[in-house]
């Protein structure tokens, strides 16, 4: 099984200016994804798709490759992920190199790491026949959200019903943006991986941050930064 890590770092982002590149306690926040993918040793590819010669060369810094650079078409605020890995597999397809399994992995959540890989691929060998998509436990019930009106009036925000059956509800989950491991020929057929053949690689909470805020980049930090605290002293 021939497989292609496609990690996305489109420069420009408005969030966090030069957010893929911007330094995390010591190197940029693209250099973990690339690191970890490496690291896992599960790809025959690992490769930065970007619109930046900057990006470019930092990626190939830290061991990616960048065969070529991302059209104007997916490199807009408006363009699609799934857009973007259609353009790298045709790009390869002119290298003649395909690939069985794409995995796209967001350089905005430096906190998954090579296990997460590494357990993610098992699953899919095992199971799945479409994909592994990663997710984690939610944060909030979805039964506490709700519409509000231009008014801001409550009437109707939460349905009584349901508030009252929550603790019956089991767990909610939600989609972390972390891992998507995906079967390249059903993907060009079929981009909506919810479905059957498709399983879920369960993430903790705490590796599922997926920065999209200075906020979100300073608690990425301080994890970091007391994870590297607790190897020097041994914990």
């Amino acid at each position: 099984m021939k497989n292609i890590a496609i990690i996305p770092a489109r420069s420009g982002s408005k969030g966090v200016r030069n957010k893929n590149i911007k330094e995390l306690n010591g190197k940029p926040l693209m250099a973990y994804t690339i690191e970890a993918a490496l690291a896992s040793k599960e790809f025959d590819e690992v490769m930065v798709s970007t619109d930046s010669l900057q990006y470019a060369e930092i990626a190939t810094q830290y061991g990616a490759e960048v065969p070529f650079l991302r059209s104007q078409a997916t490199s807009s605020d408006t363009s699609g992920s799934w857009d973007m890995v259609l353009e790298v597999l045709d790009g390869y397809r002119k290298f003649d190199r395909v690939f069985d399994t794409f995995c796209l992995l967001q350089p905005t959540s430096p906190l998954r790491n090579v296990r997460d890989i590494k357990n993610a691929y098992a699953l899919y060998r095992k199971k799945a026949d479409f994909a592994v998509v990663s997710v984690c436990e939610a944060e909030h019930s979805p039964l506490w959200y709700g519409h509000l009106p231009d008014s801001q009036e409550l009437n109707g925000f939460i349905n009584k019903t349901a508030m009252n059956q929550r603790q019956a509800g089991g767990k909610f989950y939600r989609l972390n943006g972390a891992i998507y491991i995906v079967n390249c020929n059903r993907f060009e057929i079929d981009k909506y991986l919810y479905q059957k053949g498709s399983y879920a690689y369960i993430m903790e909470q705490k590796r599922s941050i997926d920065i999209d805020t200075e906020i979100d980049f300073k608690l990425v930090e301080v994890i970091l930064s007391e994870e590297t605290k607790n190897k020097r002293a041994g914990i």
